[in-house]
C-alpha cells in the first residue's frame, strides 16, 4: 500500500494525525489480507462442494458478536520448495475466544483455502496456545477440522505440531469437554486429535477421517474403495463408531455443537448447567403402568419410555439428545434434562438385538459413562438386558474385556447413579448394567422387573434338568408292557412339564421381589411414579461426595 506524502508545511499536529492514519490504514489491510485467505476463487470451489467459509463457521458456532482472533498476524517460517513466497497471515488456520449460549468457548478453524488447511509449525503454535488458555481458565474447546493433513514442505516439524496438540488433547481430557467437527479431510496423523477428544460430529458427503486414503489401500491390499465408504460420515457413525453425530450440512453440525455444549459444565469442577423448564417434576404418565409387554419376548422401544419420563422440550414431547445413535443401537445413550438438570442416560434397547450386550454396546456405553462421570453429570440407567451376546465372534473379538469396560466404568463413577429395572436383568449383564453393587445410589424396579442368573426358559433345563427327566421315565412306566411311546409322545410330555416349571420358576425368582428382600433393590414402583422418583432422589443426591482410593489412575481393560 502507497501512502501520501507528507508536506513540510504541515504542523505537528497534522503531521501526528497524518501518520495515525497511515498506521490505522496498514492495520485495516492487514485484516482484510488475512481475512481474505485462499481468495474468492477457492472458497468459491468450496461453496460448490457444499461448504461454508472458515469464518462462516464461527460465526454460527459462536454467539452473535462475540468471536476474538488471536494470532490472526501469525505466518510459517518455512522456506524450502519456494515456500518463502507463499505467506498468508493466520496461516490457514483461525484461532480464538467467543461465547456459546453466554459461556465462554474456544475453537480453531482450519481454511481449506490456504494451503488445503495443512498443519504447520507456525499454525500447531496457535492452536496450542488457545488450549493452554482453555485449560486455565476451565473452558471447552471445539475443534473446526478442514485439513489436508501435515504440510509435507516443512518435513517433522509439521509432524511435531500434530504431537504437541495431541499432548494438549490428553492433557486437557476430562478436564475440560473437547469436541471435534470434521468438515473436510481428516486423514493420516490429523484423525488423532478427534479421537482423544470427547465427541466427534461429521457431515454427510463433504466430511472423511481415514489414516490411510484409497489409493495406498489399493496399492498395498489391491481392495477398490471409495473415500465415503472407507471413512465416511456414515460408515464412522453407523460401523466404526469413530463419530458420535452426523449431520446434512455445515449448519446443523454447527448448530447439534451448540446443543451438545448445553447440556455439559465448562470444565471438571463446574455442575452442569440447568434451565427453566415448566414441566412438573412429579408429572406422572399414566401410559408407562402397560408400556411393557407382558410377553417377555416381545420388544418394545426404551426410547418411548424414557422420553415419557425426561423433561418436555417446547412442542411437549421428552426431549433425549442421543449419542451415537446408529451405533451399536442395542443401547441407548445421550443426554436429557430432569426438572431442569442435565443428565446422561443409558439404557438397554429391546427393539434391537432384545438389547443384550456385545462388544460395541459395551464399548459405546462404557465411554460415555467415563465422560459423565468426569464432568459431573448423574447417570440414569433403564435396564432390560437378556445377558451378554454369545456367539465365537464376541468370544475371539473380546467380550471379555469389552464388557469389563463397561463394568469398570460404573463401578469407577462417583457422580449420583440410578438405576431403573423395567423388564429383564440376567446374570452377569444385570451386575454389569449399574447394579446397586457397583455404588449405585438408588435402584428401583418395576413390577415387571425379572431379575435372576438367567431366563426362566434357560433356567429349567438347568435346575429342572432331573426331574423332566424323571417325568419321562414315569410316564414310561405307566405304559401297557411291550408299547413304548412314540417321539411326538416324548415331546409332548416334556413341553407340558416344561411349562409348568417355568412359571414355577418365573413366580419364585423371576420378579423384583427376592432381590428387594435382600436389599439389592431399594424400591418396586409403579412405572407411572418413575419421574417423580427420580427428580426426588436427583434433589436428595445433589450434595454428594465421594471419591475413589488415591492413586495416579486405574488400569482399565483397554
Amino acid at each position: 500500500m502507497v501512502f501520501p506524502k507528507i508536506s513540510e508545511a504541515a504542523g505537528p499536529k497534522a503531521l501526528s494525525a497524518t501518520s495515525h492514519s497511515r498506521q490505522l490504514a496498514e492495520l485495516a489491510a492487514r485484516h482484510a489480507v488475512a481475512e481474505e485467505g485462499g481468495g474468492e476463487e477457492r472458497r468459491a470451489r468450496e461453496r460448490t462442494a457444499g461448504k461454508l467459509s472458515a469464518r462462516e463457521r464461527i460465526d454460527l458456532l459462536l454467539d452473535e458478536g462475540t468471536f476474538e482472533e488471536t494470532d490472526k498476524f501469525v505466518t510459517h517460517r518455512a522456506t524450502d520448495f519456494g515456500m518463502d513466497a507463499q505467506r498468508v497471515p493466520g496461516d490457514g488456520f483461525i484461532t480464538g475466544y467467543g461465547r456459546v449460549q453466554g459461556r465462554v468457548v474456544f475453537c480453531f478453524a482450519q481454511d481449506f483455502t490456504v494451503f488445503g488447511g495443512s498443519l504447520s509449525e507456525a499454525n500447531a503454535a496457535k492452536i496450542v496456545k488457545i488450549m493452554d488458555m482453555a485449560m486455565r481458565v476451565g473452558a471447552p474447546i471445539v475443534g473446526l477440522n478442514d485439513s489436508g493433513g501435515a504440510r509435507i514442505q516443512e518435513g517433522v516439524v509439521s509432524l511435531a505440531g500434530y504431537t504437541d496438540i495431541f499432548l494438549r488433547n490428553t492433557l486437557a481430557s476430562g478436564v475440560v469437554p473437547q469436541i471435534s467437527a470434521i468438515l473436510g479431510p481428516c486423514a493420516g496423523g490429523a484423525v488423532y486429535s478427534p479421537a482423544i477428544t470427547d465427541f466427534t460430529l461429521m457431515t454427510e458427503k463433504t466430511s472423511y477421517m481415514f489414516v490411510t486414503g484409497p489409493d495406498v489401500i489399493k496399492t498395498v491390499t489391491h481392495e477398490d474403495v471409495t473415500k465415503d465408504e472407507l471413512g465416511g460420515a456414515a460408515t464412522h457413525n453407523e460401523i466404526s463408531g469413530v463419530a458420535h453425530f452426523m449431520a446434512h450440512d455445515d449448519q446443523e453440525c454447527l448448530a447439534m455443537v451448540r446443543e451438545l455444549l448445553s447440556f455439559l459444565p465448562s470444565n471438571n469442577l463446574d455442575d452442569p448447567p440447568r434451565r427453566p423448564t415448566q414441566d412438573d417434576p412429579a408429572r406422572a404418565d399414566l401410559s408407562l403402568d402397560t408400556i411393557i409387554p407382558i410377553e417377555s419376548n416381545r420388544p418394545y422401544d426404551m426410547v418411548d419410555v424414557i422420553t415419557r419420563i425426561v423433561d418436555q422440550d417446547d412442542t411437549g414431547a421428552g426431549y433425549l439428545f442421543q449419542v451415537q445413535e446408529n451405533f451399536a443401537r442395542n443401547i441407548v445413550v445421550g443426554f436429557a434434562r430432569m426438572a431442569g438438570r442435565p443428565v446422561g442416560i443409558v439404557a438397554n434397547q429391546p427393539a434391537f438385538l432384545a438389547g443384550v450386550l456385545d462388544i460395541n454396546a459395551s464399548i459405546k456405553a462404557a465411554r460415555f459413562v467415563r465422560f459423565c462421570d468426569a464432568f459431573n453429570i448423574p447417570l440414569i440407567t433403564f435396564e432390560d438386558v437378556p445377558g451378554f451376546m454369545p456367539g465365537i465372534q464376541q468370544e475371539h473379538g473380546g467380550i471379555i474385556r469389552h464388557g469389563a469396560k463397561l463394568l469398570y466404568a460404573f463401578a469407577e463413577a462417583t457422580v449420583p447413579k440410578l438405576t431403573v429395572i423395567t423388564r429383564k436383568a440376567y446374570g452377569g449383564a444385570y451386575c454389569v448394567m449399574s447394579s446397586k453393587h457397583l455404588r449405585t445410589d438408588l435402584n428401583l424396579a418395576w413390577p415387571t422387573a425379572e431379575i435372576a442368573v438367567m431366563g426362566p426358559e434357560g433356567a429349567v433345563n438347568i435346575v429342572y434338568k432331573r426331574e423332566l427327566e424323571t417325568t419321562l421315565r414315569r410316564a414310561e412306566a405307566i405304559m401297557p408292557q411291550g408299547v413304548s411311546l412314540s417321539e411326538e409322545q416324548k415331546l409332548e410330555i416334556l413341553t407340558e412339564a416344561r411349562a409348568e416349571k417355568v412359571e414355577e420358576f418365573r413366580e419364585r425368582f423371576a420378579n423384583p421381589y427376592v432381590a428387594a428382600e435382600r436389599g439389592y433393590i431399594d424400591a418396586v414402583i409403579r412405572p407411572s411414579e418413575t419421574r417423580r422418583r427420580l427428580n426426588s432422589a436427583l434433589d436428595m443426591l445433589a450434595t454428594k461426595r465421594e471419591k475413589n482410593p488415591a492413586k495416579k489412575h486405574g488400569n482399565i481393560p483397554l
